[in-house]
């Protein structure tokens, strides 16, 4: 498994390339993802707003199965779910400016995706990863956003955050 490489802050995060160019979705779908569905409780444990395994927003399992050798993801035998598809029963409940430019079509509309592991009703970890092909995932685009990454989103309006980021 390749060293997945930590964001922790905003610039680390625009120098990722993580959901650019356009008509890529990323950003607007992790900026959804900090300020919709992820509150803190008081001892800074990120919580759900709505429990995934219910499938809100497209949530659905992912599995983090074996490509060639390889998973994309550490095993630590909690369970995965991703979000972004927007070709997903329910992800048309994701907020317009998430899907706004998404065309229908295999295209880069649709290829970024949140991960997360959960632990009872906590988020463990939460990462951001790009689509590529039917059903692989590019480890080299696949990054771990920080709790305090996810709040440093929260501190911003949606117009801010995305000009911050240069899109």
């Amino acid at each position: 498994m390749p060293k997945i490489r930590t964001l922790n802050e905003l610039t680390q995060l625009r120098e990722s390339g993580f959901g650019r160019p356009w008509p890529r979705h990323g950003l607007k779908l992790l900026y959804w993802f900090a300020n919709k569905f992820v509150d803190f409780d008081e001892d800074n444990a990120m919580c759900w707003r709505y429990d995934p395994e219910r499938r809100l927003y497209g949530f659905h399992p992912f599995e983090n199965r074996y490509d060639g050798n390889v998973q994309l993801l550490p095993d630590t035998g909690l369970d995965y779910y991703e979000v972004g598809n927007l070709g997903k029963p329910r992800a048309n409940k994701l907020p317009k400016y998430v899907r706004r430019d998404y065309t229908g079509y295999h295209d880069d509309s649709n290829i970024d995706r949140v991960i997360v592991s959960v632990n009872d009703e906590y988020f463990d970890r939460v990462y951001v990863t790009e689509h590529c092909g039917e059903s692989n995932y590019n480890p080299h685009g696949t990054y771990r956003i920080t709790r305090g990454l996810i709040m440093i989103l929260q501190d911003y309006e949606p117009e801010e955050f995305l000009n911050e980021m240069e899109i």
